[in-house]
């Protein structure tokens, strides 16, 4: 994905090296949740192997636009808010009410799915809401007095503990990988066009992709001298991603399929799906994937918690600027380094954001107009990352070497449509 080729004079390249990564693990651990999981496990448990070809499809389209997004941020030395700015307000008026309902919805969601496995293994500790604010105030405390290098290390020994469950219970359901890797050729099974869609574009897709760039300048990596290091830190972490849907995936062939076992919907399958595994392999199965449940869906709230909030915080001190006379398109106000932004009164107030407001949706049905503007402005948002990356990578505003050559642009565009496609398919299919 590599742009033109270098000029003169640029800056030598750091080597790449295992000992550097850490963010990519970070925003693919936090973009793989709990209804990952479950969708990776229905195709599985519908169609057996015949859609693996689209979980690794998805995987390195998640890829191209985290590279794309940790390239914005090396090469230009500037934040993909500033990039987004400098394409005009209408960015910033979409981000503001974006992030405003997302966190507000995703809060519940998060807590609910972190309270699930919890509830399932302690019963009798307390309830399921008692739990799900537990996990949001545990979130809030563990971000709010922690820095990215405690951050980015507890999220790698939860990506550990998820790596280990999935993959023994996809070693251990005994998987035909004659057939699974005969099922790499793209095959689309009858009336399955948007479900698989929906596999390629959502696994791992969510607005933390768009973090990963605060998230390598939190970790020191700020200039183009590190694009090799990021590089590979995102397709490590994008492989492990692979690993873990991939396994999933032959859960749901082998130990759902064959047998006609059918899952709940929503996260709630992922508690079926202890069940199933408790009756074939014993309770002490169940209770190892109800851990890696927990990791999976823990990584997802705390990854938001941090990476979200460093993105309201960003906005927020850009906007001050800007109101107090700053640059107004080229973003050339003084980038505010990720330690502060870690420490500014706007990253703390997103997070309580994050944690206490929703918890009123814990204990009420969700409003039906916030279910509507909800499934709007989210359904927008991975078609506007996309679509903006390929207009801030093929422009001035990006140093000639680092922008778009012919497979990103291709990988990008490709993206983007796919994206398109799925918005328009969800904003018909809400409940108008």
């Amino acid at each position: 994905m590599d742009g033109d080729g270098p000029g003169p004079k640029e800056p030598r390249l750091r080597e790449a090296s295992w000992r550097f990564v850490g963010p990519g693990i970070v925003v693919a651990a936090t973009g793989v949740g709990a209804g990952d999981l479950i969708a990776t496990l229905i195709a599985g448990s519908r169609y057996g192997y015949t859609l693996l070809w689209a979980a690794v499809a998805g995987c390195l389209v998640k890829i191209a636009l985290a590279e794309a997004v940790g390239r914005w941020h090396l090469a230009t030395g500037r934040t993909l808010f500033d990039g987004w700015r400098s394409l005009g307000s209408w960015t910033t008026g979409y981000f503001a009410v974006y992030v405003a309902v997302w966190g507000f919805v995703y809060g519940a969601a998060a807590m609910s799915s972190s309270a699930l496995p919890l509830h399932a293994l302690f019963p009798q500790v307390m309830g399921l809401k008692g739990w799900a604010v537990l996990c949001g105030v545990g979130g809030l405390v563990f971000v709010w007095f922690n820095r990215y290098a405690v951050f980015e290390k507890v999220m790698t020994a939860l990506v550990g503990v998820m790596f280990v469950v999935t993959v023994y219970l996809g070693v251990r359901v005994t998987p035909h990988l004659g057939e699974a890797f005969a099922s790499l050729a793209p095959v689309l099974p009858r009336g399955s066009l948007f479900y698989t869609l929906g596999l390629v574009g959502g696994v791992g897709g969510t607005i933390t992709l768009a973090a990963y760039g605060y998230w390598i300048n939190a970790k020191g990596w700020t200039d183009a001298t590190w694009m090799k290091v990021m590089r590979l830190d995102n397709r490590v972490a994008y492989g492990i991603t692979g690993i873990f849907v991939i396994a999933m995936l032959f859960v749901g062939a082998e130990l759902l399929h064959s047998s006609g076992i059918a899952l709940a919907g929503g996260d709630k399958g992922l508690l079926s799906l202890s069940d199933v595994l408790a009756d074939r392999y014993g309770t002490a199965t169940a209770k190892l994937f109800l851990v890696g449940f927990f990791a999976t869906a823990i990584t997802s709230l705390i990854g938001a918690w941090h990476g979200v909030s460093l993105m309201f915080a960003d906005f927020t001190v850009k906007a001050r600027a800007r109101r107090a006379g700053g640059s107004t398109a080229g973003g050339g106000e003084q980038e505010v380094p990720g330690g502060a932004l870690e420490k500014s009164g706007p990253f703390r107030a997103y997070l309580l954001w994050l944690t206490f407001p929703p918890m009123t949706l814990l204990f009420l049905n969700e409003p039906f107009g916030l279910v509507i503007v909800y499934g709007v402005v989210g359904a927008l948002f991975m078609p506007f990352l996309a679509l903006t990356l390929v207009w801030l990578l093929n422009s001035s505003r990006t140093p000639a070497r680092w922008r778009n050559g012919t497979l990103s642009n291709a990988t990008l565009t490709g993206a983007g449509l796919l994206f398109v496609v799925l918005c328009v398919h969800q904003l018909r299919d809400l409940p108008w």
